[in-house]
This record gives C-alpha cells, sequence and structure tokens, in this order.
C-alpha cells in the first residue's frame, strides 16, 4: 500500500503531531523493539560486499542502552556535545543513539576529516566527548593539546592506547535503560556541520521533533517505505544524508535500513550486484552514482526485487533518469532539502515525473520560489527556493545555525527561511533547480545556470561528469567554462571540445555554449558528493 495515493489530498490535510515529551531512540528505536525485537533493523555489508551482518530492533535496542549507560557512566548528560567520527558500522549506530537517548548531542563527522577540520569543530562546538576509530584516533590525537575542552576519548572498532576501549566497554555493560523521559520533543538532538562552498562550516542544530519526527516526512511519502522493505540509501555517516536514510525515517515505518562499509572509492559494479544480492526494494544514491551505474552493463542484474529509487544531492541529468528507468524498469525520483530541512520538495510515486524536474512541496511544508524582497514568484520566474516559517515554524526544520545569530538572520527574510538555493516552478507546480544562490553565470547580461549547460552536456557519448562554471570575459564579463571528465575509451583533444561546444550550441541557446572546455580526471566534491564549484574557480 502506498503511502501517497493522492498528492493534493495529502497535502490538504497532512499535519504531524509532536508531543512535549519526545526522545527519538526511547519512543521510535525502542518502541519498535518491543512490538517486533526479532524483526531486522540493519544489515551492514562487509567491505568487499561478500558478507553482512544482521541486527533486529531488539540488538540495536539493546546495544544502545549498553552505550548509553557507558557515555553516562563517563560523565556524559543531557546538553553535552560528542564529536563522533566512525565510518559505516554498527558502532556507529551504538554511539549515536546511545548519546540521543541521555540527551546528549552528538555531532557526526566525515572519516575523512583532516586534524585541523577536526580541532575547529571540537573547539567550535566544546565537545567534551570524541568518539572514533584507530584510524581516526591518530587524527584526533594529533590535536589533543589544541582542544581543552575534550577530556575523554573512546576508540571504537580496536583499541588504542591511552584511549577507553568502547567496544569492551559497551560488551561489559547491562542492556537496560538509563533513564526514562529526558528530553523534550524541542531539546537539541544532533548538531550537522554543513560542508559549504565558503568559509568556515556553520553548526546547524536539530532537535529531537525536527529530525526524529521530521524525517517520518521524508520516509513515509518520497522514499515510499513500509515494513517489508529493505533500503540501502548510500551515505556517509558524517554527513546529514545519514539522518535521512540510515535512522529514524526508515525504522518509524518498521523498514529494514541497510548500510555498506565501504572503503576508499565505490566499487559500481559491486553496488550493482549488492542491490541483487541483498535484495535492495528501495535504492538512494546522488546524481554522480547514478551516472557511473549507468555506464555498466546493467542487463545482467536482475533487478526484480527493486521497486522504488530516489536521488539526492544535485539535480539529476533526465539523461541518467531515462538510461536507468530502460534497464531496471524503476523511474528515479528525485528529492530536494538540505542538512537544515528534512525533504522539501520531490517527485512521488502517486504523481507524473518530469524527469530533470525536482518535484512538488512535501506534506508539511509550504515552499515558494521568491525574489529578493520575499515576495512569492509566479510560474516561470526565477528566485530563490525559500520555506515559510512564520507563524509557525515546521516540524523538519532547524532551529538556528548554533552560536551564530548573524548567519541565522541572513538565511530568513521576513516569513521565510532561504536556502540559498534557485530555482523555477512551472504552471504545473513542478520546481526546476537552477543553481545555487552564487552559482549563476552573468555573461553579456543573460544569466545562466550551472545545471542547465551541464545537462546537455552530459548527453554528449564522451562524457562521464561535467561542471560548470563563470570565468571571467572582458566583453562579456563572465562566459561559461566546462570541467569534464571524460568516459572510458575518449581522450582530450581540441577537436572534442570543439565537438562538445558545438552540441551545446545545437541543443539549447547558443549564449550558453561552454567558450571554454578543460578535461581533468576527477570533479572536486564535498564529502556528500556535491561539485566544489569553488574549487574549480580557484584553478
Amino acid at each position: 500500500m502506498p503511502n501517497m495515493t493522492d498528492y493534493d489530498e495529502t497535502r490538504a490535510s497532512f499535519s504531524l503531531e509532536v508531543p512535549e515529551r519526545f526522545n527519538a531512540a526511547a519512543d521510535i528505536l525502542d518502541a519498535r523493539a518491543d512490538e517486533t525485537p526479532n524483526k531486522l533493523a540493519l544489515r551492514i555489508v562487509s567491505p568487499d560486499g561478500s558478507t553482512a551482518d544482521d541486527f533486529t530492533y531488539g540488538d540495536i535496542r539493546d546495544r544502545s542502552d549498553q552505550m548509553a549507560r557507558v557515555l553516562a557512566d563517563l560523565g556524559i548528560s543531557k546538553g553535552d556535545r560528542i564529536f563522533l567520527m566512525l565510518p559505516r558500522v554498527v558502532g556507529w549506530y551504538d554511539a549515536i543513539l546511545g548519546a540521543i537517548k541521555l540527551g546528549a548531542i552528538p555531532m557526526p563527522a566525515s572519516t575523512q576529516l583532516r586534524p585541523k577540520d577536526i580541532a575547529y569543530r571540537i573547539n567550535k562546538s566544546g565537545a567534551t566527548m570524541a568518539i572514533t576509530n584507530p584510524a581516526g584516533a591518530v587524527a584526533v590525537s594529533a590535536i589533543l593539546d589544541e582542544c581543552p575542552s575534550l577530556t575523554t576519548t573512546i576508540s571504537v572498532g580496536g583499541p588504542v592506547q591511552g584511549w577507553i576501549d568502547g567496544d569492551a566497554a559497551r560488551s561489559a555493560a547491562p542492556a537496560e535503560r538509563v533513564a526514562d523521559d529526558v528530553t523534550s520533543s524541542s531539546d537539541p538532538m544532533l548538531i550537522y556541520f554543513t560542508s559549504g562552498t565558503t568559509g568556515n562550516p556553520k553548526m546547524v542544530l536539530h532537535t529531537q521533533a525536527s529530525y526524529g519526527i521530521g524525517h517520518q516526512i521524508t520516509a513515509r511519502f518520497w522514499q515510499d517505505l513500509g515494513p517489508d522493505d529493505v533500503f540501502w540509501g548510500v551515505s556517509d555517516t558524517g554527513w546529514a544524508k545519514a539522518a535521512w536514510s540510515k535512522l529514524f525515517g526508515q525504522w518509524a515505518l518498521g523498514a529494514a535500513v541497510m548500510a555498506w562499509n565501504a572503503e576508499g572509492k565505490p566499487d559500481f559494479d559491486q553496488m550493482l550486484r549488492m542491490i541483487v544480492d541483498y535484495e535492495v526494494t528501495v535504492f538512494c544514491a546522488p546524481p554522480t552514482i547514478y551516472r557511473n551505474l549507468v555506464t555498466r552493463d546493467l542487463s545482467v542484474y536482475d533487478f526484480s526485487r527493486l521497486r522504488h529509487c530516489l536521488a539526492a544531492g544535485e539535480a539529476l541529468n533526465p539523461e541518467t533518469f531515462e538510461k536507468w528507468k530502460a534497464a531496471t524498469g524503476t523511474e528515479i525520483h528525485d528529492g530536494y532539502g538540505q542538512t537544515e530541512t528534512v525533504n522539501l520538495i520531490a517527485n512521488f510515486p502517486c504523481m507524473p515525473k518530469k524527469p530533470g524536474a525536482l518535484g512538488k512541496p512535501t506534506p508539511g511544508f509550504e515552499v515558494a520560489v521568491v525574489d529578493s524582497e520575499g515576495t512569492s514568484l509566479g510560474p516561470g520566474s526565477e528566485g530563490q527556493i525559500a520555506v515559510r516559517c512564520k507563524p509557525e515554524r515546521p516540524v523538519g526544520l532547524f532551529v538556528e545555525y548554533w552560536q551564530d545569530p548573524e548567519a541565522t538572520a541572513a538565511a530568513h527574510l521576513g516569513d521565510w527561511y532561504l536556502t540559498g538555493d534557485r530555482a523555477r516552478v512551472d504552471e504545473d507546480g513542478y520546481f526546476w533547480f537552477v543553481s545555487r544562490a552564487d552559482d549563476v553565470i552573468i555573461s553579456a547580461g543573460y544569466r545562466i545556470g550551472p545545471f542547465e549547460v551541464e545537462s546537455v552536456i552530459m548527453e554528449h557519448p564522451a562524457v562521464q561528469e561535467v561542471a560548470c562554471i563563470g570565468v571571467p570575459d572582458v566583453e562579456r564579463g563572465e562566459v561559461v567554462k566546462a570541467f569534464v571528465v571524460l568516459r572510458s575509451g575518449f581522450a582530450p583533444s581540441d577537436a572534442l571540445a570543439s565537438e562538445i561546444k558545438e552540441y551545446v550550441k545545437a541543443v539549447t541557446a547558443p549564449y550558453k555554449y561552454p567558450r571554454h572546455v578543460e578535461f581533468i580526471d576527477d570533479l572536486p566534491k564535498t564529502v556528500s558528493g556535491k561539485i566544489r564549484r569553488v574549487d574549480l574557480r580557484a584553478r
């Protein structure tokens, strides 16, 4: 049974109940464990994809209760910040859920962070504890003297000299609840550091309700999950997409979550085998993953169990959409949101798809395209995507950029929260992504969204990936420059660059074509898989 059969009717009638007292780990995970303790909740796949460890709801409840006891005995209490840097292992779940049960505030971080990045996060937040693995302990140990607030360090996944052995401590702890009724729904639950394109990362503060309850919107409507589903979202644990795809929304609906403890660059052929071998029913990945998957021979895989696919992180190219659908029989449902939000806009299973469109606003949110004065714009006009936050702030929207009132104020205009992304809405109410607000290219008076050009270039048979930026030009102010990653079997040449330029001229408005094409081996990306155009501009 789908979670939404009539889009307009659901939007008109939908609301979320937010109780005064609420703890996401206790009231979602533990409640499921009490009801169905032996049902699959989590599947952790080995790095080579050959084996998997399965954990039931009862297992995860007990393990997180044990870790909560360990943390409490070490002095962690409500409101304490914990720096958490672990890969996709069960120990990450033990730690994040155990901390949330105490009302402490975990701050998930990518395992790719370097000592300087770690020191910034610990000092900015005043974290008192760090939990990581032996590899991460090397980086954390390098900056211990620079972080006076950090008093306790725990290693998970192997012992480290001078650190508390988290695995041994958890195993020895009783599997029983430390305390009941610890938090209200408005209490802080998680802090994510944004991977912004400029400046230092900001601390995005979410409450027990905004992510614990709010992500039920994500899982129910966009991900279309139910108790029979095995959901695989390929996100790293260090960014907010993990909360979208690895935590409470899925479990609130009784689904099982799969995580692949991959190391290094992804093996795309292995990913395809895992979808089949582990009977994944719902799959979510950024467009850059799909762009690589569709270059494989998809005809050799049996995708009969796969029923629903999703993409997020950046807009999806129509060509990739069509190739995946032809090979698997499933459409990719694009979705949009941020670290600051749950799912805001999506292509839902119950409504017609427009390849390349972000979709329509999710139930529970009023989303619009607004101008610089905060006025909602009509169809066809380009502006900034905004979420109405007054008179009532919707469930699923962050509280603030913690300890940064100026950044919080700058992200709000009148009754709106401003996302920083530009889009337009068509006559049918579908949103179409244009660019980040600071990525728009102005060339001879024309406004050019990088994605418009990238979508066309992606259709060229030689192109694997592409990113476009504006570069200075004496005559036109700015012109488009394309950084192109070629598919296997194609070699960079002036002739190929000219061919790509002419192709764009022929397919879209000529003023959009890239006057410069540079071939590179890889595009720079954030830890969440988004293209870092700021790095391309610096070249």
